[in-house]
C-alpha cells in the first residue's frame, strides 16, 4: 500500500457508538466496526458498528463467540469486521488498555488496515453541555505489531 490510508465512518455507525457510550457512562464499552476496504486499498469505509459489551469486556469466550457470529451474519451483506471501538470507564483515562490492545491486535491479524477508535470521555461529556460537534474519538492503527495514533 502506498500513501496514507483514510478512514471514513458513516453517520449511523458513529452515532450508534456515541449513544452506546452515553448510555453506559460509568462502564467501559466496546464495539466492532463493520465495513470494507476500498478497491484501491486506500480507504477503510466503516459503514456500521455493533456494540458488544458495557461491562466485563475482557471475557474471552463471549468475545470470540460474538466476533464469529457477527462475521458470519454480516458476510452475507458484503461487509466484514474492519476495526474495534473502545470507551474507558474512567473519565480521566485516555489510553487504550491492555485488553483493548489485545482485541485490536486480534482483528489486525485478519485485516492489517484495521482501525481502532478510542472515545475521548472529556469530549463526550462536553456534548451534553455545549454545541461543539467536533469528533469525540481518536483513530489508531496497528502497524507492524505496534500501536500508533493517527
Amino acid at each position: 500500500m502506498g500513501g496514507e490510508l483514510r478512514y471514513e465512518i458513516a453517520q449511523n455507525a458513529y452515532i450508534k457508538l456515541v449513544l452506546h457510550a452515553l448510555k453506559h457512562k460509568s462502564s467501559a464499552v466496546n464495539a466492532v466496526l463493520l465495513g470494507r476496504v476500498s478497491s484501491q486499498n486506500d480507504a477503510v469505509e466503516i459503514t456500521d458498528s455493533v456494540p458488544l459489551f458495557h461491562s466485563q469486556i475482557g471475557l474471552l469466550p463471549q468475545l470470540e463467540i460474538s466476533l464469529i457470529l457477527i462475521e458470519e451474519h454480516y458476510a452475507a451483506k458484503g461487509v466484514s469486521i474492519v476495526g474495534y471501538f473502545h470507551a474507558n470507564e474512567r473519565f480521566d483515562d485516555h489510553e487504550l488498555g491492555g485488553i483493548a490492545k489485545n482485541i485490536g491486535d486480534h482483528i489486525y491479524r485478519y485485516l492489517p488496515q484495521a482501525a481502532i477508535l478510542l472515545l475521548d470521555n472529556r469530549k463526550l461529556e462536553a456534548l451534553t453541555r455545549t454545541k461543539d460537534r467536533s469528533p469525540v474519538m481518536q483513530v489508531g492503527t496497528f502497524n507492524y505489531f505496534f500501536f500508533s495514533w493517527g
